[in-house]
């Protein structure tokens, strides 16, 4: 089996835990398989490195001062694996075989990636490769970096294109969560999840595995995450299913727009719950929620409007913070779905310029992690989500 293993931080932060990487890699070597390494820098090197630039280095320069951390690492892990009699080689930029490379607006250039790393599968039957994670190569030869949680895009990106069995994310948490162990009692490891689930958690905080790496994610590269106490290569964590692919859907149905207003009704706690827990005893599903400093909007579906819009109303009756309700039908829905959304700067404004355009109003744009919802007038959805395909 080929494997591309990559190791955070934390999980080579002291000799100690280099020492527990080193033997999990030899492990896997005797049980014969093809193991490529990534290497983040050891513990907080990359943010000590970061703070100590206290004066205005250029890009260039800063790139390769934040290079150290990983460039260290590499040689830590390839020392290490030597002393257990496991034959390795450290990757950086600037080495020949050094396979991640970038154009010249600084992204990822695919084909010539693709054509590098695989020449790295036909050395890994002799020698275990440790990449440096994080950086990448100019095409002028300067090194560049991709970004926060480039390791993890690093060792997903090799992984995809070495046409690896699997690629284990080592982390200091046992796989993914249920919460955060530091935070909350009882956190335990989800044994599955899928790519749209822990992309999400991602873009909202959870850092276990980088948002901009599970794009590289094919359906048959296998992910996992581990903790590195594990020693386990093989075995245990979470396993990340699927991939994530752009999709734009239209709800077949009509939806129905309730607005429910009070004053400053957002800084009232229980307020939302209030709403939507009414509806949800009445079994009426909640499909689009928008608010405002005064105004929560529920999106329900059309056929469930006056029913809803009762409920509603003695939500208003009884609670002294919220006012009024009216509804507004038939509106459509269309969402757009993607991975890569949240870091396209200047998506929404492409999204809603050919609406201006078209002179469709869009009745509410309503944005989550990866994915966004635009609310139109039902007879303006077809029109509506060509607009959307073009984009997409």
């Amino acid at each position: 089996m080929r494997v591309v293993a990559k190791f955070g931080g934390t999980s080579l932060g002291t000799g100690d835990r280099i020492a527990r990487a080193a033997d999990s890699i030899a492990t896997a070597v005797a049980d014969g398989h093809e193991i490529a390494v990534v290497a983040s820098a050891m513990g907080s090197t990359t943010d000590d490195l970061l703070e100590a630039i206290t004066f205005d280095a250029s890009e260039p320069d800063r790139a390769e001062i934040v290079s150290m951390g990983e460039r260290t690492s590499v040689r830590m892990l390839k020392a290490a694996l030597a002393a257990r009699d496991v034959d390795a080689t450290f990757l950086e930029p600037g080495d020949d075989e050094w396979p991640v490379v970038t154009d010249e607006y600084g992204e990822v250039d695919a084909e010539e990636t693709r054509r590098r790393a695989s020449e790295l599968v036909s050395v890994c039957d002799e020698t275990v490769p440790v990449i440096t994670g994080f950086l990448a190569e100019g095409p002028d030869g300067t090194v560049s970096t991709l970004g926060r949680g480039g390791s993890d895009t690093t060792a997903v990106m090799l992984g995809n294109y070495m046409d690896a069995d699997e690629v284990v994310i080592v982390t200091d948490v046992e796989g993914v969560m249920t919460g955060d162990p530091h935070v909350v009692e009882g956190a335990r490891n989800v044994g599955e999840i899928s790519v749209d689930e822990l992309r999400n958690l991602s873009f909202r905080g959870a850092e276990v595995v980088a948002p901009s790496a599970l794009s590289y994610k094919g359906e048959n590269l296998a992910v996992r995450v581990v903790h590195y106490q594990h020693g386990d290569l093989l075995t245990g964590g979470t396993h990340i299913e699927g991939t994530f692919e752009n999709l734009v859907d239209l709800r077949e149905r009509p939806l129905a727009c309730l607005t429910v207003a009070g004053r400053s009704i957002r800084n009232e706690p229980g307020v939302f719950q209030s709403l939507a827990g009414a509806l949800g005893e009445a079994d009426i599903n909640i499909d689009v929620v928008a608010s405002g400093l005064d105004s929560v909007t529920l999106y329900v579906d059309a056929e469930q409007a006056e029913r809803a819009e009762n409920i509603l109303h003695r939500q208003v009756i009884e609670q002294p913070a919220v006012a009024s309700v009216t509804v507004d039908k038939p509106l459509a829905v269309i969402r757009l779905t993607g991975g890569e959304l949240p870091t396209q700067p200047g998506v929404i404004h492409e999204i809603v310029e050919p609406f201006a355009a078209a002179r469709l109003q869009i009745h509410d744009l309503v944005t989550s992690a990866t994915s966004v919802a635009i609310v139109v007038d039902w007879d303006d959805r077809e029109r509506g989500l060509e607009l959307v395909q073009d984009l997409f």
